[in-house]
């Protein structure tokens, strides 16, 4: 297709709003909201200037003005939403964590398969500037064998239980809104991790509200992790590899800058951001060429990673004893 990518916007929320946003912002058509409540579908649509409001999700899966559908509702209605959309003929970004499990990201990946349409994970950070120039600087050999990776996603979050971040049913949790970000940051620079060590602390509601991951990846690299929904720590990262180090400052899975160190200290690249907005509509635009090229796999995000990545996040729920009520 040669025409515009038009989008629908599954749900209303905060990561709705923040992804339609950027996306009005640097000139993408959104063509279609959908949600619940045909109120609120309209309170969203008149935001945005969007043309169409659907007062359900069936509704605007089924909308023919609609090419590709952004599923951003809770967690636990990310796999049928996506099914739902699919089985509708539509391509499908779905917010992280992509499923709940890695069981319901293979069955997503597999329909998408069948039906000769898009899935991918709206894992935002990978698509930004700033990891485009990162991966390009490890791949340079510049830094020499990477060893290890050092990164956190903490943030002070409601205490409140019935919020959505410590409710179960909702799957909250720092794990799968949090810890996902350095977890997938680690498969990304470092691949598939052969061993997973894992501990965490949880908060009355069973949610966890601090999770530590220590993973041995290919070559003896490791990668360590801190995740908290109820301490704010400095959100960096740092990338060590044998003959230097990238520093990435906070917060660093959103654009940001960073410098390259050699084993001496010298500066040898600093990199600054000049993003428009929060930077969402870089995974929108990776979205929209690969469905103009009739590709089904983007190189940065390959639908293995996705599932990967939900497997390895299964272990770790393993490890700390966290399960949901959908599990």
């Amino acid at each position: 297709m040669t025409e515009d990518v038009r989008w629908g916007i599954l749900a209303t929320g905060l990561i709705a709003r923040l992804f339609t946003s950027d996306l009005v912002l640097t000139g993408h058509k959104v063509a279609a909201v959908g949600s619940r409540s045909r109120q609120t579908a309209d309170r969203f649509a008149a935001k945005f200037g969007i043309p169409k409001a659907h007062g359900s999700y069936e509704a605007l899966v089924a909308d023919p003005e609609v090419d590709i559908v952004y599923v951003a509702t809770p967690h636990p209605l990310h796999a049928p939403n996506a099914m739902a959309a699919l089985e509708a003929g539509k391509h499908v970004l779905v917010e992280k964590p992509f499923t709940m499990n890695a069981a319901e990201a293979q069955k997503v990946m597999d329909l998408a398969e069948r039906k000769g349409l898009l899935a991918l994970e709206a894992m935002w950070t990978r698509f930004l500037p700033h990891m485009l120039r990162i991966r390009e600087i490890v791949a340079s050999g510049i830094l020499g064998e990477i060893r290890s990776i050092v990164v956190d996603h903490t943030q002070d979050l409601p205490d409140d239980p019935t919020h959505r971040l410590n409710a179960m049913e909702l799957g909250g949790g720092a794990l799968l809104d949090l810890g996902i970000y350095p977890i997938s940051f680690a498969w990304d620079i470092l691949g598939m991790p052969l061993e997973v060590q894992s501990t965490a602390r949880f908060r009355a509601t069973g949610a966890d509200a601090q999770v530590a991951t220590i993973f041995r990846h290919a070559g003896d690299a490791m990668s360590f992790t801190l995740s908290a929904s109820d301490t704010a720590g400095p959100n960096v990262a740092t990338v060590i590899g044998t003959e230097g180090r990238i520093d990435i400052d906070a917060v660093w899975y959103s654009p940001t800058a960073f410098r390259v160190y050699d084993n001496k200290r010298k500066i040898l690249e600093e990199f600054k951001s000049t993003v428009l907005g929060r930077g969402m509509q870089y995974e929108a635009a990776e979205a929209e060429r690969l469905i103009r090229t009739g590709t089904l796999a983007s190189e940065i995000l390959p639908p293995s990673d996705t599932v990967g990545i939900m497997r390895t996040l299964d272990a770790v729920r393993s490890q700390i004893g966290l399960r949901y009520p959908s599990d």
